[in-house]
């Protein structure tokens, strides 16, 4: 099922690749590599999305598809894993990077941690605005705990789809040693 959803994507992409903003970027988007299914290229997608994801605003997917085109990993897996961080999720994971920043610099309980603005769904700007100076105000263990949580996200799902991919197609192999020596 997924190999369908991925070939479709695949054909959607071929339709797209006429639109005009993305004209200068196909011949870079139309490697074979960016569309394949096998297990090092979506090991290495999800890799992708992970360190993608955890950069700040709009540039998620932006970063996670030009790692995806520098490693010549699944496209469209890179982009989709970014949504693991999401407005839900990321300030758990803002706050495990400043967690892990912190220990990383030494700097673990030295400063108090500011309290969470409260997110108020009818000022939306104002909410996001405090949100962020909230974070900017975290200050370098954020910065140094950010790259080291993405880096340590990354080789986890990179390892995640590697083995679990090996254990799929050990347990097909099985199925269908039993399947023969069944009949």
């Amino acid at each position: 099922m997924a190999r369908k959803y991925a070939r479709a994507i695949a054909a959607r992409f071929d339709a797209m690749r006429e639109h005009a903003l993305l004209r200068p970027f196909a011949k870079y988007l139309a490697h074979p590599a960016l569309w394949s299914l096998h297990r090092r290229s979506v090991a290495l997608a999800v890799a992708a999305g992970m360190i993608g994801g955890l950069i700040p605003g709009p540039l998620q997917m932006l970063t996670a598809g030009i790692l995806a085109v520098l490693l010549r990993c699944n496209f469209p897996i890179a982009l989709v894993t970014t949504l693991y961080s999401n407005p839900l999720t990321i300030v758990p994971l803002y706050l495990a990077a400043y967690k892990l920043g912190s220990w990383a610099t030494g700097m673990n309980g030295r400063n108090a941690l500011a309290p969470l603005p409260q997110f108020d769904w009818t000022r939306v700007v104002d909410s996001t605005r405090a949100l962020m100076h909230w974070a900017i105000g975290l200050g370098e263990p954020l910065l140094v705990g950010l790259p080291l949580l993405a880096v340590l996200l990354a080789l986890v799902g990179y390892t995640v789809v590697r083995v679990g991919w090996n254990c799929s197609i050990r347990l097909q192999w099985s199925r269908r040693r039993a399947a023969r020596l069944g009949r």
